[in-house]
């Protein structure tokens, strides 16, 4: 897939746009002020993969909590204001490494161009979000009172032609939906008419498993079109789960490796295992490597090999015992409650040969 130009931006030590890895975002649930719950959020979520953690920042406490964030973060800290330029600024002096924030929503003229002053000084990207349902009204009644992909790419384009004029072009875009085609469509619409990098998620997706699965076709689709820059996966849950779902995201796609990927079959009249708990075990026991390997778990010993012959390693229950194999070489029998401890033990001296 060929992946579209982007005007390349710094936050912090991570390059988003251009030709940098598509990179993951979160969002942490703690505000700021909190400092103490704001670090152990903060490290908590890096440790699962997080590579750029936003804060909702509501009041000045929370923007001179940030301080404290920042300096004890291993990844880049944004704070998410709205409305009030002045958070802005105290954001940036607590030493965040981007703004979420909208210019022409921040009031006067002077406002604006404070935040401009103080955001060139340290070059900070500036990340304008566009959401669907918060459309201004003149947009919403010029598209027949109700969100259209045109509208969005309306609302966003008015921000950016404020940072444009000031001759500030580090910024990254994002054009959010809940409704998934009408994501898709605004998305590659504004990507045709700028170069700026694109930060993609489907808004208020939902519980874990809905909400998984629509940012997993809109993000994905336009991923596999070329399109985007980053991405969060945006769940009513546990940020982790977001990260873990936008790293199956790339890794579905080829384009990132997260540590093992897990390959299972359906499980069917042959099977003779309890093929679900025993794919959750390995699942859990593979938590730990790092290393990227394919590993399946096969129902049978019939199809298990050939059907999964592109696995690094893999097991096949049969009755009461099964088969440790690799590119579909059965490598030795075992007892069936010796299966998942055999394939750790196979992947452990692979790893330590040096893979």
């Amino acid at each position: 897939m060929k992946r579209r130009k982007s005007l390349p931006v710094q936050v912090g030590k991570l390059g988003i746009g251009g030709t940098a890895p598509i990179s993951i975002q979160t969002m942490s649930t703690i505000d700021p002020a909190d400092e103490q719950a704001a670090i152990a959020d903060t490290l908590r979520l890096a440790s699962y993969g997080a590579e750029l953690i936003r804060f909702a920042v509501p009041t000045m406490a929370a923007a001179k909590g940030l301080k404290a964030v920042t300096a004890a973060s291993p990844v880049p800290i944004v704070a998410d204001i709205h409305f009030d330029y002045r958070l802005a600024l105290a954001a940036v002096d607590s030493g965040v490494d981007a703004l979420r924030i909208n210019p022409g929503n921040i009031g006067a003229d002077d406002n604006v161009i404070k935040v401009i002053e103080r955001v060139r000084l340290r070059n900070l990207p500036i990340r304008i979000g566009i959401n669907s349902g918060s459309l201004p009204a003149d947009i919403l009644e010029t598209y027949g009172g109700h969100p259209t992909a045109s509208g969005m790419v309306e609302g966003a384009l008015r921000h950016i032609c404020i940072l444009e004029k000031m001759n500030y072009r580090n910024m990254v875009i994002s054009l959010k939906a809940s409704e998934v085609p009408l994501m898709i469509e605004a998305y590659k619409t504004l990507a045709e008419k700028v170069p700026y990098a694109l930060h993609l998620g489907v808004t208020e997706a939902g519980l874990v498993r809905e909400g998984s699965i629509k940012s997993a076709v809109g993000i994905g689709t336009l991923l596999y079109e070329g399109i985007g820059d980053t991405i969060r996966v945006s769940l009513t849950e546990d940020p982790a789960e977001e990260i873990k779902a936008g790293q199956i995201i790339l890794s579905s796609l080829g384009l990132r490796t997260f540590g093992p990927t897990l390959i299972s079959c359906p499980t069917c009249g042959r099977t003779q295992v309890n093929l679900i708990e025993l794919a959750q075990k390995v699942q859990k026991a593979l938590s730990t490597i790092n290393v990227p390997l394919k590993v399946a778990v096969m129902g049978c010993v019939v199809n298990g090999p050939g059907e999964a012959r592109e696995a690094d390693f893999g097991i096949a229950g049969g009755v009461g015992k099964g088969i440790i194999f690799s590119h579909g070489k059965v490598l030795k029998t075992v007892p069936e409650q010796q299966l998942v401890s055999s394939l750790l033990e196979e992947i452990n001296k692979f790893i330590q040969k040096g893979s």
